[in-house]
């Protein structure tokens, strides 16, 4: 949900909230320089920065620094810039344009996935270092040099292989994947390791030249190899991707679903295809996005496949006839069943085994209908009949919701429900936040219960407290605690994903209308207030008290103390927090 006058988006299902930066960071998994350098180039603004000094990690060995990750990033597109001079050098990189050439991938392909080659020597890299006086410590951070166990120095680490750079989703190179030239030299395929700026289980090879494709046909096709992605764009099939070594992950299925309604997955036929099929049927469980299986016939890759000759109609015959995930994963519990009476054991074990894994996956968060849909499948498979099935379900609380929970990822409402420390009563304080963040005018117009706000000690600690700091810090400065002025202090997540939840969730509940705002600040107020019955005398002293009393009560008591004044001395305005009869 994106308020555009306010300049701030809130997701109501994951609790996601902020501003622009905010959402950049997010989408794009950007730091926040990160993203505030690309926000500043797309609006055409020039940032001055400060030279960084190098800082020695406080575990480093003697003369080590601490590599930042500008310094990485500039590191790796020096050398995506030397790999790609390489392949253009007439003697270095012979080798390897005889390898692009025998492999069919044309001028085009090599300019637009930014193919290159690493010289058959241990210094190429080395050298292009020092002749521009680079600090190699960068260089080795990323990967890029290996030190030397004997004598000192460094060395390349691609050396003789045709070079892959792997970028991220807005195309920057982050790593790279370098194949053998020589058929003797070992591993055939040698990657980047992880660093900071490169999470092979969040990176897609191919994503940024697939990215407008996959947006347009609303699917994405997954591969395994960086040859067949390549071959399946040089074939026109440019909604291709591929995994980088590693199964897919919870992390590319919410990459993916941003991104497109349907992925197929075009893995071998073999049992490593099929348990990767499995793994992806269930990071993809809980995401709104449909899964299908495909498999080449013979069992090849699609870089073997459309090097033939008609080769793109047997490929666009295999997506076509690509199987429904679900199916796909029911026809081999189906295989494993044949030959077991209805009423066995071994198939009544199965099913259970197989209802439990569906439970630990998120069974009960499904949408009703595709819950009773899969059930219904399972049961026709298995034969035990649906009342059976929906009978054995267990019904313990779903694994996925409890490790979201311990994470603190929790849907918005309970994030605000829950976020003041307090679980009586946090849902009216916290109304009271978000009308005061929604229309600063309060702060001033009144300021008697806002203090009595400021001052709850369920306000003192947790995101709540964060928000609560910062609008008081506001306030003493003498400026205004709107949203775009807290968020622009305040730098917790957590904290700013409520703040901004709190303002849309009032913003929607009043109509985004001023006098509604107004009544409902006064409601929430009085709420409060009227929740004690007992006499401002009979109040217990805070400090006195403050060992039993939770934090509502001590802010309760405020207020009515508040209120109760307020009728004695009959002030023509008041009573300020109105009693509710």
């Amino acid at each position: 949900y994106v308020v555009p006058a306010k300049q701030i988006f809130h997701c109501f299902v994951c609790g996601a909230g902020g501003n622009a930066l905010d959402f950049v960071m997010r989408y794009h998994g950007m730091t926040f320089i990160e993203a505030l350098k690309f926000l500043a180039q797309k609006a055409g603004v020039e940032l001055t920065q400060r030279q960084p000094e190098h800082r020695t990690r406080a575990d480093a060995t003697p003369g080590e620094i601490e590599v930042s990750r500008d310094d990485l990033a500039a590191a790796t597109r020096t050398a995506a810039s030397f790999f790609t001079s390489i392949l253009r050098h007439p003697e270095h990189g012979a080798a390897a344009r005889a390898v692009i050439e025998r492999r069919g991938i044309s001028p085009e392909m090599v300019e637009a996935f930014g193919l290159g080659a690493a010289p058959a020597r241990w210094d190429g890299l080395v050298q292009t270092i020092h002749a521009r006086n680079l600090p190699e410590a960068h260089f080795v951070a990323a990967g890029l040099l290996k030190t030397r166990e004997h004598g000192g120095g460094h060395y390349d680490t691609f050396r003789n292989r045709l070079i892959f750079p792997i970028h991220d989703q807005l195309g920057r190179a982050v790593a790279f994947g370098g194949r053998i030239i020589d058929p003797e030299d070992t591993p055939k395929y040698l990657n980047s390791p992880e660093s900071v700026l490169f999470d092979k289980g969040s990176t897609l090879f191919g994503l940024p030249q697939a990215l407008a494709a996959i947006k347009s046909t609303r699917t994405a096709i997954v591969t395994e190899g960086y040859t067949d992605v390549i071959a399946c764009h040089q074939a026109g099939i440019r909604n291709v991707v591929a995994t980088l070594g590693t199964a897919l992950t919870e992390r590319h299925a919410r990459l993916l679903r941003r991104l497109c309604d349907e992925v197929i997955l075009l893995f071998d036929g073999d049992e490593a295809g099929q348990r990767a099929a499995d793994r992806a049927f269930e990071v993809f469980f809980l995401e709104p996005v449909d899964i299908r299986v495909a498999t080449l016939p013979g069992g090849r890759d699609p870089d073997e496949l459309l090097r033939e000759e008609g080769g793109r109609v047997g490929f666009d015959a295999a997506m076509s006839a690509a199987r429904d995930a679900v199916a796909f994963r029911l026809d081999r519990l189906e295989a494993g069943l044949a030959g077991h009476a209805p009423d066995s054991a071994t198939r009544v074990r199965a099913v259970e085994e197989e209802l439990s894994r569906l439970v630990e996956l998120g069974l009960h968060e499904l949408a009703p209908l595709r819950r009773q849909a899969l059930l219904r499948r399972l049961a026709r498979v298995s034969g035990l009949g649906e009342q059976a099935v929906l009978a054995a379900v267990p019904r313990r609380r779903p694994q996925r919701a409890a490790v979201r929970e311990a994470e603190g990822d929790r849907p918005a409402a309970e994030a605000a429900d829950g976020a003041a420390g307090s679980s009586s009563a946090p849902s009216t304080l916290e109304h009271l936040l978000g009308c005061l963040l929604h229309d600063p005018a309060l702060a001033t117009e009144n300021r008697a219960a806002l203090d009595d706000i400021l001052a709850c000690p369920a306000y003192r600690s947790g995101p709540a407290g964060s928000v609560v700091a910062a609008i008081a810090h506001l306030l003493e400065s003498k400026q205004s605690p709107g949203l775009s002025e807290v968020l622009g202090i305040i730098e917790d997540v957590p904290a700013r994903q409520l703040a901004t939840g709190l303002t849309l969730h009032v913003a929607t509940i009043t109509d985004d209308d001023r006098e509604r705002l107004r009544r409902h600040w006064t409601s929430c107020v009085a709420r409060l207030a009227s929740e004690s019955e007992r006499p401002a005398r009979d109040v217990p002293d805070p400090d006195a008290a403050a060992g039993e009393a939770t934090a509502r009560d001590l802010l309760v008591a405020g207020l009515a103390r508040r209120q109760s004044a307020h009728r004695e001395r009959g002030t023509a305005n008041a009573p300020v927090l109105p009693r509710v009869r």
